[in-house]
């Protein structure tokens, strides 16, 4: 019998509890999109981000210290203030190395440019292919650390083609005090020595970059007098927005307990990956860049905020109309219920047929609607990000939860309403 009502409600009012399965999917939708979406949207938006440049900077110790005591960067010699190339494949040894997506060193000197023009040159990687101590491979470089660089004539110096030991890129800025060209042969000399480098390439940075020169590693530290040496190195990594504990660990790590210390340790704060380059790489300062680490934070934190109030308040919108649309329903059938209730059904059972009904109806809804949220998700992660957005199977019993309790809620007025139903006065027409 039970059945038998069931499936004659249903199929009598299928117009209306279609609506209600319409209004439960897209609620389901919408908070199934935004909750993958949300919860892959921290790499995806860490990788945009980091096209911006690095968010670690890593410095011999004592020209850290010199910086930070006197606000100046020391330009001593590099012999007594390196750190050393030999140690630089050990920045993807530690924990989170896979977080590390791209680093560069740097060596820089000043320099003489034709005659009496001084100018600072900079050696670095172009395009360099690493082979790692884990036995894995990486190319990295600064023209993946500076994308933002307009190459106005030329083109970045490839390392892979074994021609990048006497080839420069000038600034723009350099080269139109120099009368530079694309194709040229400059002379440079420093205090040890002279370097003919063939111009690759004019680029305009839109910084103090523009007066400089930037070659490979081998000249710049041989005209510095500091083969083997760095430097700095710059560090791009996947990071995770700081909170309280990755502040207080950035102070000092060793007021942490135990418990704090392996949970910072192995959580990608930007601290936490400083702290580990810091242990790999000898006499080293890894700091922070503070506006791109601190951008990364906030710009996570207000686009996870963006999401979950708009699944709130579209979950509260299946709520209204499911409100609405099941009090309809019930009043529609107030004669039904009302019979039912006078040959002796009990408010229970009555309210039993009604809310299975309802759920029934909010599980082809939710079903629906979570398959349509998932295509939503990957329609704003190719148009957003340009890259598919992971299916979370965390999302699935939040979605199902969600919508069971929005089902509910949206029910309680049309529950009050079957409960203070009285027989003789809906069958009198009342």
């Amino acid at each position: 019998m039970f059945f038998r009502m069931l499936r004659g409600a249903l199929f009598r009012q299928k117009g209306k509890m279609l609506m209600i399965a319409f209004t439960i999917l897209l609620g389901a939708s919408l908070a199934t999109a935004m909750l993958n979406v949300m919860l892959d949207v921290g790499d995806k938006v860490n990788q945009e981000l980091k096209t911006y440049g690095a968010n670690i900077t890593v410095k011999p110790k004592e020209s850290s210290i010199m910086q930070d005591l006197y606000g100046i960067s020391d330009d001593g010699d590099i012999q007594n203030v390196h750190l050393l190339e030999s140690e630089l494949g050990n920045i993807k040894t530690i924990f989170w190395a896979f977080n590390i997506v791209d680093y560069t060193p740097f060596i820089d000197t000043k320099v003489t440019v034709g005659s009496d023009t001084e100018a600072k040159l900079v050696g670095t990687w172009f395009n360099h292919h690493l082979e790692l101590p884990t036995g894995e491979t990486l190319d990295t470089g600064i023209a993946n650390l500076r994308t933002w660089w307009d190459i106005s004539d030329g083109e970045w110096i490839d390392e892979q083609k074994g021609n990048s030991a006497d080839t420069a890129m000038v600034g723009k800025a350099l080269a139109e005090k120099e009368n530079i060209k694309v194709g040229d042969t400059i002379n440079v000399s420093s205090t040890y020595g002279t370097q003919a480098l063939r111009v690759a390439a004019i680029f305009d940075a839109g910084g103090d970059e523009d007066d400089y020169i930037y070659t490979s590693l081998a000249p710049a530290q041989k005209l510095a007098n500091g083969e083997g040496f760095l430097s700095s190195i710059e560090v791009s990594a996947l990071t995770t927005p700081d909170n309280e504990l990755a502040r207080k660990a950035a102070k000092n790590p060793a007021a942490l307990s135990v418990s704090q210390y392996e949970t910072w340790y192995c959580t990608a704060y930007v601290s936490s990956i400083c702290y580990q380059i810091q242990e790999v790489i000898t006499d080293s300062v890894a700091s922070p860049v503070r506006q791109v680490a601190e951008s990364e934070g906030a710009i996570m934190d207000k686009t996870q905020l963006l999401m979950i109030l708009i699944t709130i308040f579209s979950l509260i919108g299946s709520a209204l109309g499911i409100s609405n649309l099941v009090t309809a329903s019930v009043m529609e059938r107030s004669n039904e219920i009302g019979l039912m209730k006078a040959i002796g059904a009990k408010d229970g059972s009555v309210l039993g047929v009604v809310l299975t009904e309802i759920m029934i109806t909010a599980i082809v809804g939710g079903v629906a609607g979570y398959f349509v949220g998932y295509g939503f998700a990957q329609v704003i992660g190719q148009s957003v990000f340009g890259s598919a957005i992971e299916m979370k199977v965390i999302v699935i019993p939040i979605v199902a939860i969600l919508i069971l309790a929005v089902t509910l809620a949206g029910s309680l007025p049309a529950i009050k309403m079957l409960l203070r139903l009285r027989p003789a006065e809906v069958l009198h027409g009342r």
